[in-house]
């Protein structure tokens, strides 16, 4: 292939906004904060699994309670009914089994609350923990927003340098013939992102191969608009007046 010399040296512009766009896509890649969002995120489905434990818990004990609750006062309904039979009635058999079933109640009432006031501490607890445990994500939330609002902040700077670096290089693009701009793109897909090397001080500068012998020659002998390619690495070999030939 047949490329001037000025378009050949058009392509190592080229190639180094190629080089700087893959490193601004690196670094947007790479953003510190990414890293600490990703580890908050762990913590935070961590901290919701033993939320949801915690809530289970708390569901059950207030399941709990209210089932106390009702039997605490189906007991204190039939006190209260016993006690009118009591008023009411002057049969001494009655009145016996009525102090006698009182008695009972009495006492099923007093283990009741007594129950019933060690699960509303169960409730208290379990509600103690769901709360702490809404105060770690609420911290996560807020670390989170925070860490967020840092990344876009750097990323939008990076955003920018890439949008105008775009614009450049389709600018050098659209002046170079477009088969030497196809050879290049396949070159640099072939090459690690490296399509065009610069030959300085006959050192390749995509490999870093130093030519001696018959490479050598062959590039001195070649026509200044011939396209050469490295023998190493195959990538474009772009000649200067640095490239000590």
């Amino acid at each position: 292939m047949k490329a001037t010399p000025a378009e050949q040296q058009e392509l190592l512009r080229l190639q180094s906004l190629d080089t700087r766009l893959q490193q601004i896509a690196h670094r947007l890649g790479s953003l510190p904060q990414s890293a600490a969002l990703t580890e908050l995120a762990t913590r935070d489905e961590a901290v919701r699994r033993s939320r949801a434990e915690a809530v289970g818990g708390l569901e059950d004990a207030r399941t709990e309670l209210k089932r106390l609750e009702s039997d605490v006062a189906v007991v204190e309904a039939r006190i209260k009914r016993d006690g009118e039979r009591l008023q009411q009635t002057s049969s001494v058999k009655d009145v016996a089994g009525l102090e006698s079933e009182l008695a009972s109640l009495t006492k099923r009432l007093s283990d009741l609350e007594d129950i019933e006031l060690a699960v509303m501490e169960r409730v208290e607890a379990a509600e103690g923990v769901v709360a702490g445990i809404d105060e770690q994500r609420a911290a996560i939330a807020a670390e989170v927003a925070t860490l967020e609002a840092e990344r876009d902040a750097a990323a939008a700077e990076f955003n920018t340098e890439r949008d105008h670096a775009e614009r450049d290089r389709g600018v050098v693009a659209t002046t170079l013939p477009q088969d030497l701009v196809a050879l290049y793109e396949q070159r640099r897909v072939r090459g690690g992102g490296v399509g065009a090397a610069h030959l300085r001080q006959r050192t390749c500068g995509g490999c870093t191969i130093t030519f001696t012998g018959s490479d050598l020659e062959s590039v001195r002998r070649a026509a200044s608009d011939d396209v050469l390619f490295c023998p190493e690495c195959d990538r474009i070999l772009v000649r200067t007046d640095e490239s000590g030939l």
